[in-house]
């Protein structure tokens, strides 16, 4: 099977079965999109759905974020990890998009990395969900889901090298839900350490599947 036709098969199964695929972070604008994502660095999206809430409630703004102390806005998120580095982060993201942004959210991956607390990934996740921009951003699901299944090559070892091989092979129009597809499979069914085989639609076509679990 080439490259071209695992994608495929890859994009034939997500849109019968997952054809709505999207974050399951909870927000109802893009700043809580951007602190949700902030916040769920190294953490679930269940513990940063259970926190948001309360914060959202107290700092619905920049503008409202931007004046907070420490102090005031650390009790918010302490059951995050790093709740320290977070809470730094957040309040200088907020200041950041008053002064340099106008209180809104940038969305371009170039501008939104410039603010505390945004790599890479976050500005993709942003840019790709609130505007269904072409970027791919590879945490630790997508890195791992891309590379068992066969979609990046043992050369791509770096979450940037998996990135420009998926938004290379990736329809254009497709690449926001592709996004979505990897990171919930890697979630839900191919995990790390025990995958989910027997439940998997995909391991017809998967490298790990053959090599490792078949064998």
């Amino acid at each position: 099977m080439t490259r071209k036709e695992k994608y495929q098969f890859v994009i034939n199964y997500f849109e019968k079965h997952a054809p709505d695929a999207e974050t399951e972070l909870l927000y109802d604008n893009p700043f809580q999109l951007l602190v949700a994502v902030i916040l769920s660095a190294q953490c679930t999206d269940k513990r940063v759905n259970l926190t948001t809430p309360v914060l959202f409630a107290h700092y619905p703004t920049p503008y409202a974020m931007a004046n907070a102390t420490f102090d005031e806005l650390f009790p918010f998120i302490r059951s995050i990890s790093y709740p320290n580095n977070k809470t730094k982060h957040l309040i200088g993201m907020a200041n950041m998009l008053i002064h340099d942004f106008k209180g809104e959210v940038p969305m371009t991956v170039d501008e939104l990395v410039k603010l505390p607390g945004v790599g890479r990934k976050t500005a993709n996740v942003i840019t790709s969900v609130i505007d269904a921009q072409p970027n791919m951003a590879v945490d630790t699901h997508v890195f791992r889901v891309s590379h068992r299944l066969g979609l990046t090559t043992t050369t791509a070892t770096t979450p940037l090298a998996v990135e420009k091989q998926l938004i290379k092979n990736f329809p254009t129009e497709l690449i926001h839900k592709a996004h979505h597809w990897l990171i919930l499979h890697g979630r839900y069914i191919c995990l790390a350490r025990n995958p989910k085989c027997p439940q998997c639609g995909l391991t017809e076509i998967c490298n790990y599947y053959r090599k490792v679990i078949k064998k």
